[in-house]
């Protein structure tokens, strides 16, 4: 905590406390802000700052306080203007081009007007970059559905080679089982030849018309 000094006011502490005021004023902050900083400044308490502020130091700069409020209230409404216009990437906000003219000395009458033509100039240049971009994006999405057509076609096909191939392979299954078949059936009759002719190899017939086991 900074100490408190008993000490007369100087000059130049009137002088950091005036500045230090308005520019809070300026700036839409408050009083009791600008007395804090300016307490750790000049090492003396908030609260004296503030009576020593209201006691003497305002009454010198009724003109700069009034001056400053008018300040704060263009501040505002150019943030609510600007606000309001949509905002294009790269480009300052109005209120940052006002700030830049007043390092320069223009007036307070040409400062809005030659801050709002340059932000527009600067607004219709990022428009067209953003129109630029656009095309850009329009046509690599137009690229890509022309990629997602060709895409889809060709997953049809190669849907419709599929069923073909299943189609093949069930013909192919059918044809191997009825061939199967018929080899289980040649075998079959193989084995009923070989059979009779075993036993037309084992009997005989006798004089009397009779057949007879050959051992």
């Amino acid at each position: 905590m900074s100490a408190v000094r008993q000490d007369a006011w100087s000059a130049e502490d009137d002088l950091i406390l005036a500045e230090v005021t308005l520019r809070h004023i300026r700036e839409g902050s408050t009083q009791l802000a600008a007395f804090e900083e300016v307490g750790e400044r000049i090492g003396r308490t908030s609260a004296a700052c503030g009576f020593r502020w209201n006691s003497c130091v305002r009454k010198k700069y009724e003109e700069a306080i009034s001056l400053a409020k008018s300040q704060r209230q263009k501040r505002s409404y150019y943030k609510k203007q600007s606000s309001s216009v949509p905002q294009v990437a790269g480009l300052a906000p109005v209120e940052f081009e006002i700030e830049s003219y007043k390092s320069e000395g223009a007036s307070e009458e040409t400062l809005s007007i030659d801050a709002v033509i340059r932000f527009l100039r600067q607004w219709k240049g990022g428009l067209q970059e953003s129109g630029r971009q656009y095309k850009i994006l329009e046509r690599n999405l137009r690229e890509k559905d022309e990629e997602l057509v060709r895409l889809r076609s060709e997953n049809a096909r190669l849907l419709k080679e599929v069923s073909e191939v299943k189609t093949d392979y069930h013909v192919v299954n059918d044809d191997y089982k009825a061939l199967i078949q018929i080899m289980d059936r040649a075998r079959r009759l193989a084995f009923l030849n070989e059979e009779e002719e075993e036993l037309k190899t084992r009997f005989k017939m006798d004089a009397n018309g009779n057949l007879e086991r050959i051992e």
